[in-house]
């Protein structure tokens, strides 16, 4: 059996695009996939926006909380994808690294949220493709 697997996702406070990123591939692929996720510089918890998003699409982030990045975090990771951590994020060779340039939820309300979230799944869907890795679709709430 292969070793499932692993994605870290980074960004500057954990507390919103990461988080929300999280939840989906957590979401979407079960224990199909090791799921992390961390910042460089984190906030003391999740973006409420975040949360009641995510809640809007059946999924709960609630219990998240916003870790700072390792380098072994890195270093134990398959895929890191980078949402505005800039120079922050150490680099190993051998790592697959993306980079996904995403508004920023930090300080606005639910509404703006939305259309991230919804950019975000997009994204985990097709990460989940390139990994050949299926995505669930029992109890997805969310169609787009």
């Amino acid at each position: 059996m292969s070793e499932k697997p692993s994605v870290l996702f980074v960004c500057v406070h954990n507390a919103g695009r990461s988080q929300m990123a999280a939840g989906w591939l957590t979401h979407l692929a079960g224990d199909a996939v090791e799921v992390r996720s961390a910042g460089s510089l984190p906030a003391d918890q999740v973006n409420p926006a975040a949360l009641q998003a995510m809640a809007e699409v059946g999924i709960d982030i609630s219990t998240a909380r916003p870790k700072v990045l390792t380098t072994e975090a890195v270093q134990a990771s398959d895929v890191v994808i980078t949402m505005g951590c800039g120079d922050a994020c150490p680099i190993f060779p051998g790592k697959r690294y993306l980079d996904w340039e995403l508004e920023d939820p930090a300080g606005q309300g639910v509404d703006a949220v939305r259309p991230i979230r919804d950019d975000i799944e997009g994204r985990i869907r097709g990460l989940l493709t390139e990994l050949g890795v299926p995505a669930a679709t029992a109890g997805a709430a969310h169609t787009g």
